[in-house]
């Protein structure tokens, strides 16, 4: 690996970082004290910020030469809420919240990357050290582009990483085209006519509708969608009824879509809608029918994604740059990538044996009470980003 000195010599410091945020998670919107220790830090280091977008957002500013050009990197900074089963140091001192995916982790490779720039300014333009809350469910991306975070820092290209347990540390993987899906829900009221268990006549059952409603929403799946376009519907919750011998008044479904392209969430709500408006209609019941859309599909443009691909490999080698394999989860990266060219990859995490004494019992993996971010990735990730930010700055402009 070819990892920058200077960075490594901070290794320590910005560790330090990680593990204080780690301590200290703060979910969607409230990451109040994470963007006072990101400001802070930004400003010590001689880097102009700019607060406030999407909320808690902070932007940092590093520039040199007298080029127009400009490059966007970008980390989350927001917490999940659910409560931390390590008991090491720096595990959360706040219940019911905890960085089980890592997004300390981002902030400090971000951060690692930002102290280097600012003091070896190897490029001609400017980079966008972006820190974005709210990624877990808030749309943090879309809420700091409706701030203008576009207009405010006009660049040629965004990108952002995230760790990936199970992939070797040293190793990277991305692709061109979907890497993520979108992220859909969806809640359908079945509003019959209760009666008594023992007289169902004297009612409408919305309980047998809804479960011919599910079974007719994998048709759509199996018979109106391509076999080739992915996509999910999953009916997670069904809540009827109060007591076993009253047939209830109404029904209700909820549950997710997940799809890799725009038109085929257009085609699921389409069909579902229909489905569930003319299952209830055919047995007399009344139907209420809501869609939400959360995140688009996150999609990798062709010539950033190559851009990257060569890049990464110039710190660890080529055969460490690995095709990734699109996964069902959702980011709202996707909202950055609909107005910008770039490219969202992932940086491995290891197996979890990095973990310190204290760790919980279940698996380093994301989203678990017991993972926590690999410590070993800050010089590898902050190599990356400079790298990427040099080497595009440095490039014809496209």
């Amino acid at each position: 690996m070819q990892l920058i000195e200077s960075i490594l010599a901070d290794a320590a410091a910005i560790t330090a970082i990680r593990r204080d945020i780690h301590a200290h998670p703060e979910l969607c919107f409230q990451e109040q004290r994470t963007a006072d220790v990101i400001a802070r830090a930004l400003t010590d280091w001689g880097i102009p910020i700019h607060r406030g977008l999407g909320k808690t957002g902070v932007v940092g500013i590093v520039r040199n030469g007298t080029s127009d050009r400009a490059v966007g990197l970008r980390a989350d900074i927001d917490a999940l809420p659910m409560t931390e089963h390590n008991t090491f140091a720096h595990a959360s001192t706040y219940p019911g919240r905890m960085h089980a995916c890592g997004h300390d982790g981002h902030t400090a490779m971000l951060l690692a990357a930002a102290r280097h720039l600012s003091r070896h300014r190897h490029f001609d333009g400017t980079v966008y050290l972006i820190f974005q809350p709210a990624e877990e469910g808030g749309a943090g991306a879309r809420e700091m582009m409706r701030d203008g975070l576009f207009e405010k820092f006009p660049m040629e290209a965004v990108f952002g990483a995230h760790n990936w347990p199970g992939l070797q540390v040293g190793q990277f993987a991305l692709k061109s085209g979907p890497v993520m899906a979108s992220s859909n829900e969806f809640r359908i009221t079945i509003r019959g006519k209760g009666s008594h268990a023992a007289l169902p006549h004297n009612g409408i059952d919305p309980v047998p509708v809804a479960c011919q409603m599910v079974q007719a929403f994998q048709t759509i799946i199996t018979r109106n969608r391509r076999p080739v376009d992915p996509g999910v519907i999953s009916v997670t919750m069904i809540h009827a009824g109060e007591a076993t011998n009253v047939v209830p008044d109404a029904c209700e479904l909820q549950g997710t879509v997940r799809t890799f392209s725009l038109e085929l969430i257009d085609l699921i709500e389409q069909r579902m809608r229909a489905i569930a408006e003319h299952t209830c209609a055919a047995f007399g019941a009344q139907c209420e029918f809501e869609f939400r859309r959360n995140y688009p599909p996150t999609i990798n443009h062709p010539a950033e994604t190559e851009f990257a691909r060569r890049v990464l490999g110039q710190v660890v080698g080529a055969d460490n740059v690995l095709e990734y394999e699109p996964t069902m989860g959702s980011e709202d990266f996707s909202f950055f990538l609909q107005a910008k060219p770039g490219c969202y990859f992932v940086i491995g995490n290891g197996d979890g044996t990095h973990r310190e004494g204290g760790h919980g019992l279940g698996p380093c993996m994301l989203h678990n009470p017991s993972y926590d971010f690999n410590d070993e990735l800050i010089p590898l990730g902050a190599t990356a980003w400079v790298r990427i930010a040099e080497e595009w700055l440095a490039a014809p402009r496209r």
